[in-house]
């Protein structure tokens, strides 16, 4: 009770009487304690007097009374039953509740007729001759049973207080009494929100009886006011309070209340809070799956709906999980579809939440019987998205649920219900039942038609320009049944291209993305060579993510222009390269050709990263070798080899080179690669190959300082990598022999030597030692 309190509560009870304002906040107040205020002790001194059978029932009023006094009733239909007779003008009906409270050997028919008259209190309804019940009610505060004595004074707030108020300090003041029933009296002024009981009390307080004094000051303190310390003091408040006035204690006693309630909330959501972290520990402590299953089963069917709502979410949690526990549909399902008729309202709702994951549970019947039956509308709502899923469940080939034709035709009548409705939430809901319903199959071609109808329909009722979202899901929905899953996408094409089409030129990005998707879904090649001319650079990134995934499917030649667009760009790059390479994959060399120069290494217009240039020729190269186009090879080969040494893969450059070498016709081609692949060899480093390259060069001829061979070594000795040894380098060159005299070489080799502070071998000959 206390977690559904709102301030709204207290806007609209400041505006009640006196009387019915204190039983609000009584009521708010009692939510925020245990339902058992003690135990059954004494019974009262009242006689037993069964309802008269001499006056004939009518049947409705002899139903009402049964379920009062059988035994086998529960208490809330007891209290039921007693409120029902209440607002009866039956003087009979009357009767039997008075009767019903000097009942002293059945406490549980007065508690319930005492609850009554609480619930009345906080009611509209107006009771007439409320007086009726004062005698009798005095009569249950004499008893001895404590916990029924105190409902029967919270009852007293029926009665205005000027009612009440002698009866009650008559009591009080009657020795004769036991102490118990006079106390229980006091605890009826401390209930009642009137200036005037607080009075009483305060005088209360001056009782030679000190049980009595002590029990006033009590009450006193419960209500915030001062007993003070003397008869003086208690004069002086008393007059405090006649000066403020009625309005003013009651406002007073009104905040007090509210806080009382906040605190008694607060406290009940720390304890809570601190129950269910200890089920947490309990549970997560547990390893095995049928002992975790066992566990959630126990804590589901418990009393409380706090802890129903906690086992739910666990439940929900395992679901969605990486690993859900095997065990346990099979042993929480046959409470958790009794759930979805659980008397708490969000016990409900998470229920049919958990059952939208739970496929695995025959839940479709007990569904579909509460979605009839419900009455909140939030509720109602989910249990017919779950019913939906089930449904679809349920039908799919393999399932091993198996429900009645029936129910599926019962879930899209509901269907056509949401979906007629107009609020989009709901709306939405139920285009999405009925796509999955329609995706299936055990529909007749007509009633297929009806439905597909109904759906277009709906979709076109919706303004342009308004409701965005709505005519996006219902158009995705639209979509999702020309899918190739759709056992009706044949139907769902011929209803829908239209809409699709249409729906290109909408300003709303989801309206316009499941567009995409429904003409991708009819026919992909069609959608791309129509979205390729406007919706390459569409403002939703998920279209243009969609044409690009499209293009790598069913893409050809003329889809690579606009897809190198979008190379280095953002998000797209990577997608659209990947695309690019489908395509080129599946063209001949012919086609990549064409882009050779585009991926060059000097092409500095192309956003292409060196790895794509080089992933595209090597591509190249191979459509080159299979198709033999020696010009295009060898064209791809001197780019891939100036990559290769571009991005430090000098060991693969130096294959590419002497490839080159190799494959050259003329000495003039062969001697323009050789520097590039000294070049390779120095940095790869394979000194040794660099060594053999020199070597063979000045078989041929002298090397001068202005060969190409040599600028290339002057380079490297003069900046050479990091790591790297120069003199390692002159080591290996020292150790060439010729045949015959080279002077330059020898020249340059030994001022290489002088500049490296490194002084040539003792003894070497021009000849290199020969």
């Amino acid at each position: 009770m206390v977690a559904k309190l709102t301030v709204n509560i207290f806007i609209r009870v400041v505006r009640m009487s006196t009387k019915r304002l204190y039983l609000v906040v009584l009521a708010l107040v009692i939510g925020c304690q245990s339902p058992i205020i003690g135990s059954i002790a004494r019974e009262t001194s009242f006689p037993a007097k069964e309802p008269s059978e001499k006056v004939e029932l009518d049947p409705q009023l002899k139903l009402t009374r049964d379920a009062l006094f059988d035994k086998g009733s529960s208490d809330q239909m007891r209290i039921n039953a007693a409120s029902v007779m209440l607002l009866s003008e039956s003087s009979l009906a009357r009767q039997i509740l008075l009767d019903a409270l000097k009942q002293a050997e059945n406490d549980a028919v007065r508690k319930a007729v005492c609850k009554a008259l609480i619930r009345a209190g906080t009611g509209q309804e107006t009771l007439n001759n409320v007086d009726d019940f004062v005698q009798p009610l005095l009569g249950v505060l004499v008893a001895d049973n404590s916990a029924t004595a105190k409902l029967a004074a919270e009852a007293t707030l029926i009665f205005d207080y000027e009612h009440i108020s002698e009866p009650l300090e008559q009591l009080i003041a009657k020795a004769s009494l036991p102490l118990e029933a006079r106390l229980n009296a006091i605890y009826a002024l401390e209930l009642h929100p009137d200036m005037r009981a607080a009075i009483t009390l305060l005088t209360l307080v001056d009782s030679p009886d000190e049980d009595l004094a002590a029990e006033a000051e009590k009450a006193l303190l419960t209500l915030g006011i001062p007993a003070g310390t003397d008869a003086k003091t208690r004069k002086q408040i008393i007059r405090n309070l006649v000066r403020e006035g009625p309005v003013a204690f009651l406002r007073a006693r009104l905040i007090r209340k509210e806080a009382q309630i906040r605190s008694a909330k607060s406290e009940l959501t720390l304890w809570q809070g601190r129950y269910l972290l200890a089920l947490g520990n309990v549970y997560a402590g547990i390893s095995d799956d049928a002992e975790k299953a066992e566990f959630l089963t126990k804590h589901l069917s418990g009393p409380e709906a706090v802890v129903r709502l906690w086992t739910l979410e666990k439940i929900r949690q395992d679901r969605v999980g990486t690993r859900p526990n095997p065990k346990l549909p099979a042993e929480v399902g046959p409470v958790l579809v009794n759930l979805v008729s659980d008397r708490n309202r969000d016990v409900r709702l998470k229920t049919a939440g958990v059952l939208s994951f739970m496929t695995e549970v025959d839940s479709a019947r007990h569904l579909l019987t509460q979605l009839e039956a419900e009455q909140d509308d939030q509720v109602k709502t989910q249990l017919f998205s779950a019913l939906g899923s089930a449904c679809y469940i349920a039908f799919l080939p393999n399932s091993k649920i198996k429900i009645p034709p029936e129910i599926r035709k019962q879930t899209l009548k509901w269907a056509v219900k949401y979906l007629a409705e107009q609020t989009p939430a709901k709306a939405q809901k139920g285009a999405e039942v009925m796509k999955k319903l329609l995706e299936q199959d055990g529909l007749t071609s007509a009633e297929t038609d009806r439905y597909l109808s109904l759906l277009a329909q709906r979709y076109r009722g919706l303004e342009n320009g308004s409701d965005g979202p709505l005519r996006g899901e219902l158009l995705s929905a639209l979509a999702g049944l020309c899918a190739p899953q759709s056992v009706h996408k044949a139907q769902s094409k011929k209803h829908f291209g239209p809409l699709f089409e249409a729906a290109l030129t909408d300003k709303t990005d989801f309206v316009r993305e499941a567009a995409v998707d429904g003409l991708i879904y009819i026919d992909k090649a069609a959608a791309l060579k129509r979205l390729r001319k406007d919706f390459v650079n569409d403002p939703s990134a998920i279209i243009r993510k969609k044409l690009i995934a499209l293009a790598a499917e069913v893409g050809g030649k003329e889809d690579l222009l606009w897809l190198a667009g979008k190379i280095g760009s953002n998000s797209e790059s990577e997608p659209a390269w990947q695309a690019m390479l489908k395509i080129f994959n599946g063209s001949d060399s012919a086609a990549l050709d064409d882009w050779v120069s585009t991926f060059a290494p000097e092409n500095s217009s192309t956003q292409a990263s060196d790895a794509q240039k080089i992933t595209f020729l090597e591509l190249a190269e191979r459509k080159a070798v299979a198709e033999n186009k020696p010009k295009m090879l060898k064209d791809v080969r001197e780019k891939l080899a100036e990559l290769y040494a571009k991005t430090g893969l000098f060991e693969r450059a130096a294959d590419y080179l002497g490839r080159l070498h190799e494959a050259a016709s003329t000495i003039e081609e062969k001697k323009a690669i050789l520097p590039d692949l000294l070049n390779a060899y120095l940095r790869w480093p394979k000194i040794e190959l660099a060594a053999k390259l020199i070597e063979n060069s000045l078989l041929m001829e002298d090397l001068d300082p202005n060969d190409v061979l040599v600028r290339s070594l002057d380079d490297y000795l003069s900046k050479p990598p990091p790591g790297a040894d120069p003199n390692a380098v002159l080591d290996v060159l020292t150790e060439i022999k010729t045949p015959q005299a080279r002077p330059l070489w020898q020249e340059r080799l030994r001022q290489w030597t002088i500049r490296f502070g490194k002084a040539m071998t003792p003894g070497r000959s021009e000849q290199g030692g020969a």
